[in-house]
């Protein structure tokens, strides 16, 4: 065995195959991958080979687009057949409403150049007189899509792996990984078989890897403890049946008829495929239990748990209902193995918290599909720095420390159950809820609010009155909260609105080294002692890592804020540099916050009279004005006996502050405030009218219109980047050029409906670009979103057609800042 390499890879299911396959493809000429068993021997072995081709996330969509065209490459390199069979996949729909989630689902697809095509029920049956059609509304039809020999696909890449040079040990467990400040020593165990078992023996070797992955599937949990970090990759027990050959089946294709699709009844939480004469039921039934919580049992190899058929009844029933010829088949096999999940059923893709070089491929649920992709993507990170996509959304730091065991474990189970569950743009899964609560909490939820899910948290997205069901609110359309965000954002701007933004991630940088450190990390100027700047941190390919606002509390003490979904993916990444950098700009100090500072955002026309209510002060008429507290400065200040961080800024484009204070004095602060905006009908605002408000000044979000797939100057924001100094990302960033711009729309969409920011724009018959964001305008009275177009198409006047509910809608490219352009009322003095 080689003892030194560039990179290791630790895991030979098909995600760690390919992994292995791209770093040699792209230029890594030192790989070597290590099996604990036989290669497939994991989840690999008994999945059932499905792809997917379109995931509403957009990074995956890219993910699975790119291992379909590869696995059709593979027999060409490698001389083996990866068993793909083209066959299409049917999502078929029973409902209305799962009709609206379809084109939801289509118009994104578009985005990323994924085919499909509508099918009514007649065309179904006319096609495949097996299926019974008459209860349904219709199908999408992705005719791309299909399923592939799991086995065969990923032997195929383990072939075309060692053809590139790469060295594949089978029987050799990682038992224990150091860093030695320069590179990984891995300790790996010679595994044996003993009794049926496999075992660890005596023989050891320490290989040294500049680069280690691990793509461990089930043995997730082992690695996590290996590594020292947390890691919510856990199996749940996933049941699909093999049945007999059914008649009708086999004299539909003997009269020479296609193959069936893969046949998608989401209505009836199931997958139907064609298998060898028969049928294949693959199923995501509720309470399907997560297993190996704390790791896989040394006995537990190519191994399966016993079928639970009571648990699938109902599923089986709606099978036989759907395809009636199916209810003779007998069972011929069955597979209740285990299936890795995470949270929110994407997969943790990335560098690993905390450490370097070391990178995760963990918590795969569609594996087989995503293998290529993942592969291909995440060669490009290790090799280049960055990935073509925004690979953020699977960034292993998307679950901070706060995360344990048990939340990992029940959220996996309900994200399994959710995999054909309606799927709402505006659901909010109730497992684990609430966890991570602000003081505040009690209080909002006496008043009507309804929760939203960020990092943990709960944050208020809407007000409702008592009695409200925020499940039965949802809709693909303007579901039943919209009339009560509209009131809350023109409460805002007519009024004023106070709204908890406690979730904020907050660092506190300082030290003599802080200043120069900040200089090269941010694009931007930094603020003057008192001021504030909002600026961002690049990637090394000059792309948008973080969006900060920055204030400058003293010569060389900062307080950076960014987005409360990304709190530990921005301290990691922070933290990092800051360790990278100290030795040359000297000694820095890096803290997260996050927990200690709660924030309230008050925020409209007369939300300065509210706060002069209560701040204590000499001269508390003036303390508030222009002249002493000028928009974008911090002040510290007093509302009654709650000493107040206050940032003179609102994310809504009004008249307004943020109120950073000790989390520990919030409800004294949040009764304080609510008594006195009684007195000036102050409204308690969620964050989806937030949301709105935004999208009506133009103001760009991290993980929306701002990620790693574009500059800052792409996002159309060279205000915000001083290109007089030198800063991380900045030759990147200018090489990189302008690919596509960021731009607003005012938009004529259905009278029932809003863009969700996951539409595709044309312009003309030529697709242009996607909505990021979108929602409705309370100040132009229509809907409105943000997106990036083609540059040549990004100019104030242009019209362009949005597509939602397959129709094509008008839609405008306005100013930036439609409402408000000139800042007025920020500024508004009184």
């Amino acid at each position: 065995m080689k003892t030194q390499v560039k990179a290791l890879v630790v895991g030979g299911g098909a995600v760690g195959t390919s992994i292995a396959y791209h770093l040699a493809r792209a230029g890594w000429d030192d790989v070597m991958l290590l099996e604990r068993d036989e290669l497939t021997s994991g989840s690999t072995w008994h999945a059932a080979g499905l792809l997917p081709y379109f995931n509403m996330s957009f990074a995956t969509t890219h993910i699975h687009d790119y291992s379909i065209k590869f696995y059709k490459t593979l027999e060409e390199e490698t001389g083996l057949n990866a068993g793909f069979a083209v066959v299409g996949n049917l999502r078929m729909a029973q409902t209305d409403e799962r009709m609206d989630e379809y084109m939801l689902y289509a118009s994104t697809a578009e985005t990323c150049g994924v085919p499909y095509e509508w099918m009514t029920p007649d065309q179904i049956k006319a096609k495949w007189p097996l299926i019974r059609t008459e209860d349904l509304k219709g199908a999408l039809y992705h005719q791309t899509d299909g399923y592939i020999n799991p086995a065969d696909v990923t032997m195929a890449m383990a072939k075309g792996a060692r053809q590139r040079g790469v060295v594949i040990e089978r029987k050799w467990q990682a038992d224990a990984f150091h860093w030695n400040g320069e590179a990984w020593e891995v300790t790996v165990t010679k595994m044996v078989e003993k009794g049926g078992n496999l075992v660890p023996s005596d023989e050891q070797v320490v290989v040294t890897a500049e680069h280690v992955v691990t793509a461990s599937g089930n043995h997730a949990q082992r690695t996590a403890k290996m590594l020292g970090i947390k890691m919510p990759a856990i199996p749940v027990e996933h049941q699909f049946i093999v049945m007999d050959q059914d008649p009708e089946l086999v004299k539909f294709r003997a009269e020479g008829n296609v193959e069936h699709p893969v046949i998608r009844d989401a209505d009836a939480q199931s997958y139907v495929r064609e298998e060898r004469g028969g049928w294949i039921l693959g199923v995501y039934e509720p309470n399907a239990p997560a297993r190996f919580e704390y790791g896989v049992p040394d006995s537990f190899r190519a191994d399966l748990f016993q079928l639970d058929l009571d648990r699938i009844e109902d599923q089986y029933m709606a099978m036989n209902h759907r395809i009636p010829s199916a209810e003779s088949c007998g069972l011929k096999d069955d597979f209740n193995g285990p299936i890795c999940y995470t949270p929110d059923g994407n997969p943790l893709v990335g560098p690993a918290p905390g450490l370097r070089n070391m990178w995760l491929a963990e918590g795969f649920s569609f594996g087989i599909t995503a293998a290529g992709g993942t592969g291909y993507y995440l060669a490009q990170l290790m090799v280049k720095g960055e990935a073509d996509i925004d690979m953020a959304s699977l960034d292993p730091k998307r679950y901070g420390d706060w995360m344990t065991t048990e939340f990992a474990a029940r959220k996996n189970e309900e994200a399994y159950e959710h995999v054909y569950i309606l799927h709402h743009p505006d659901e909010e899964r109730p497992a684990c809820r609430p966890l991570r609560t602000s003081p505040a909490y009690d209080r909002q939820a006496a008043r009507g609010a309804q929760f939203g899910w960020v990092n943990g948290w709960e944050r208020p997205n809407y007000y409702a009155p008592e009695g409200f069901s925020d499940r039965d609110a949802r809709s693909f359309r303007r579901g039943g909260w919209w009339q009560y965000a509209v009131d809350e954002a023109k409460a805002v701007r007519e009024g004023v609105g106070l709204i908890d933004a406690t979730a904020f991630t907050k660092h506190l940088v300082k030290g003599p080294g802080a200043t120069a450190f900040l200089d090269w990390f941010t694009c931007n100027k930094l603020p003057s002692v008192g001021r504030i700047n909002l600026t961002y941190a690049l990637t090394g390919a000059g792309t948008t890592r973080t969006e900060y606002t920055i204030v400058r509390l003293a010569e060389h003490e900062y307080y950076l804020v960014s987005a409360g979904g990304w709190t530990a993916y921005d301290s990691d990444y922070l933290r990092k540099a800051v360790e990278d950098k100290a030795p040359e700009f000297g000694y820095i100090e890096c803290h997260d916050v996050t927990t200690q500072w709660g924030v309230f955002a008050i925020a409209g026309p007369k939300s300065r009279d509210v706060l002069r209510s209560v701040i204590k002060d000499a001269d508390p008429d003036t303390v508030l004005s222009n002249k002493r507290f000028p928009w974008l400065t911090m002040r510290n200040i007093e509302l009654g006996m709650v000493p107040v961080r206050a940032i003179r800024v609102a994310y809504t484009g009004e008249l307004g502050w943020e109120l950073h204070h000790p989390i520990e004095m919030q409800n004294h602060l949040f009764d304080m405030l609510e008594k006195a905006g009684e007195a000036h009908g102050m409204k308690l605002v969620g964050a989806r009218a937030q949301n709105w408000l935004r999208q009506e000044k133009s103001y760009r979000a991290f993980g929306t219109e701002l990620g790693r797939d574009a500059t800052p100057l792409e996002a159309d924001l060279p205000r915000f980047v001083d290109m007089n100094k030198d800063f991380h990302g900045k030759q990147a960033m200018a090489d990189h050029g302008i690919k596509a711009k960021c731009v607003t729309l005012l938009i004529d969409g259905p009278v029932d409906a809003d863009p969700w920011g996951r539409e595709v724009l044309y312009h003309g018959e030529r697709r242009v670009g996607r909505l990021t964001s979108g929602g409705y305008s309370v100040a132009f009275g229509k809907s409105i979103g943000m997106g990036y177009v083609k540059p040549e198409t990004a100019v104030v006047g242009t019209k362009l057609k949005v597509k939602m509910f397959d129709q094509l809608w008008d839609g405008e490219i306005v100013e930036d800042s439609p409402y408000d352009p000139k800042n007025a009322t920020i500024r508004m003095d009184g």
